[in-house]
């Protein structure tokens, strides 16, 4: 087993298929051998619900064996990490206290690295190939922890009229982050909820490409209701229902990146 790469999952703007590109493209690179951690870093719980039932969620959510003790403490993240029912995935759950992580960073010491410390037993003992990090949508303190913590950045963006709003920010605040995490890559942008019927598609893949030096995924995922279905069902995309459209480009996408690390 190799270095273990942190890839994180961020954009500010809410709605773009984060969470759900995150849990599948965790699942696609374990399918593809990959050991994989990914660590729900979103109040909304939205990964830990791709995985468990919501009962558990709760359970998970209401006790202290999650992400949000685990910072709020400045622990070691090996004694959080959840076994799922899929072979090569485990979790770090999260819980609705992520709302206050900003409060409880404010007056840590080099607060900016509190996940990347937490991280580092987890990533030296090499159990992983590869840990997936959902962000929340938002830009602040704690996305500067996910970031500054991650290796390569990918960012979902959702082929619809307001897809791209806030994308200037999403750069604007990389630059800001780049002093302090000059190793981190923006691996690619991936498209999102694509309906080829209509034009968003295209437009939103030609204002992509006018954007220097950033790789866009040829796989893009398109509108399916097995994606809902899934979630509703708390199982991944391709456990649910392998043979599905967008099963098959979460799975393309997984290669493409298994491929780009």
């Amino acid at each position: 087993m190799g270095e273990t790469k942190v890839i994180c999952f961020a954009n500010n703007k809410g709605g773009s298929g984060k969470s759900t590109t995150c849990a599948n493209v965790g699942y696609g690179l374990a399918q593809h051998g990959k050991k994989v951690l990914l660590i729900d870093g979103d109040m909304q719980l939205n990964l830990s619900l791709s995985y468990f039932p919501e009962e558990q969620v709760l359970e998970h959510a209401r006790g202290e064996r999650n992400l949000y003790y685990a910072i709020k403490n400045q622990k070691d993240l090996q004694g959080y990490i959840v076994p799922t029912s899929y072979e090569n995935i485990d979790m770090i759950p999260s819980s609705t206290l992520m709302s206050s992580i900003e409060y409880e960073l404010f007056t840590k010491w080099q607060r900016e690295f509190i996940l990347k410390r937490a991280l580092e037993k987890v990533k030296e003992s090499g159990a992983y190939d590869c840990i997936l990090i959902d962000a929340p949508p938002t830009l602040g303190g704690w996305v500067m922890n996910v970031l500054c913590a991650s290796d390569d950045l990918i960012i979902p963006v959702e082929a619809t009229p307001w897809g791209l709003f806030g994308l200037g920010n999403m750069f604007e605040f990389l630059e800001e982050v780049k002093p302090i995490a000059p190793y981190l890559r923006v691996m690619g942008i991936v498209i999102t909820k694509v309906d080829t019927r209509k034009n968003y598609f295209r437009q939103t893949l030609d204002t992509l490409k006018e954007l220097q030096d950033v790789h866009i995924f040829d796989s893009y995922i398109r509108v399916d209701s097995n994606v809902e279905w899934s979630q509703d069902n708390n199982v991944p995309l391709m456990a649910y229902k392998k043979s599905s459209r967008s099963a098959g480009e979460y799975e393309a996408l997984a290669k493409e990146i298994a491929d780009r690390l």
